[in-house]
């Protein structure tokens, strides 16, 4: 019987991988929208639809990793209330700013997948003894992503935010591409490396 933590982390690699395709495949057709000038509920069915086909897509492969991400889930469950508590202000927290200061929202979409990724990570492995280091990689790169997305809005496309925007949403894809793919690479090799013995 396969490791239960290689199981996990092959899991995580394919939702993380979906999520990367997903956000891909909704920022260019939401560019493709707005050169097009089509209207406001255009981009919620692009959204709704673009992640409704890659899961679709991914149907067995993702249906056999739910269990494996409602178990590392869980984990969360038996966490001291504080750290609960800070986890979900790190997810939470930047996102519900992007109320306050909408005209930054992709900054605000960075910060918290990158912190809420952090968070996570360090909780996981503090109080479940799990070091998962798909979501480091996710928060590192996000975190990483902000400056980058900076001089991205701010000089190289200040008069296209449309392209600043969609280039910011292709490096959320990014990160999780990068987290999904070092979890599918280092759960086969681990996995290789323990059929040999």
């Amino acid at each position: 019987m396969e490791n239960s933590a290689l199981v996990t982390r092959r899991a995580f690699g394919v939702l993380f991988v979906a999520v990367s395709a997903a956000v891909g495949a909704g920022a260019v057709l939401s560019e493709l929208a707005f050169l097009n000038s089509a209207p406001a509920y255009y981009y919620a069915a692009i959204w709704i639809g673009s992640f409704a086909a890659v899961f679709g897509l991914a149907g067995p492969r993702f249906r056999k990793a739910v269990p494996a991400i409602k178990g590392r889930m869980k984990n969360s469950v038996r966490w001291p209330t504080a750290a609960k508590a800070l986890n979900g202000v790190s997810w939470a927290g930047p996102f519900a700013a992007i109320g306050l200061a909408p005209a930054f929202y992709q900054y605000f979409i960075l910060l918290g997948i990158g912190l809420g990724n952090l968070s996570t990570y360090l909780m996981m492995k503090r109080y479940s003894g799990l070091d998962n280091r798909e979501q480091l990689l996710v928060a590192a790169i996000s975190l990483a992503a902000l400056p980058v997305a900076f001089v991205i809005d701010s000089s190289l496309f200040a008069a296209h935010q449309d392209i600043a925007v969609m280039l910011s949403r292709m490096l959320i894809a990014a990160s999780y591409a990068a987290g999904g793919a070092y979890a599918l690479a280092s759960s086969s090799s681990s996995s290789s490396s323990s059929l040999k013995k």
